[in-house]
């Protein structure tokens, strides 16, 4: 494996902290929602998990879109992730609602998969989480 491109971050404060990115492009407080019994206010990580695994399944799903001659530039994405009592324990869920204009939900269900193979967030989650992605 090549290494192309690291995120730093550094995180002080946990689920009521801050986060701040080494090249300090990126910066912001995080808040416990108020499910959660927490103020709100401010992003928590379920969030920011969700906007990191979106941005980069619509990348995958732009290349294997091109790869079959299929036009995704408008296509979207609505990640839901989730934090679930399991157990004693707790555990992630996710799901991923894409929708690809102009083509039909067969096709589009068939590229969501697609994407979903070969998206780095999904194959670092794979069998870590369950997940459901369904063309809308």
């Amino acid at each position: 494996m090549e290494k192309i491109y690291t995120a730093s971050v550094v995180v002080i404060g946990g689920r009521d902290g801050h986060a701040k990115s080494s090249d300090g492009i990126f910066e912001t407080d995080l808040r416990k929602p108020k499910e959660m019994e927490g103020q709100g206010g401010a992003p928590n990580p379920e969030q920011l998990f969700a906007t990191a695994w979106g941005s980069c399944y619509l990348g995958a799903l732009q290349t294997v879109a091109d790869y079959d001659g299929v036009d995704a530039s408008d296509a979207n994405v609505n990640v839901h992730v989730s934090f679930n009592k399991d157990g004693k324990g707790f555990a992630l869920s996710a799901e991923l609602d894409v929708h690809i204009p102009k083509i039909t939900m067969e096709e589009a269900q068939a590229l969501a998969e697609k994407a979903h193979a070969v998206c780095p967030y999904s194959k670092a989650t794979k069998g870590n989480i369950d997940t459901r992605v369904t063309a809308v």
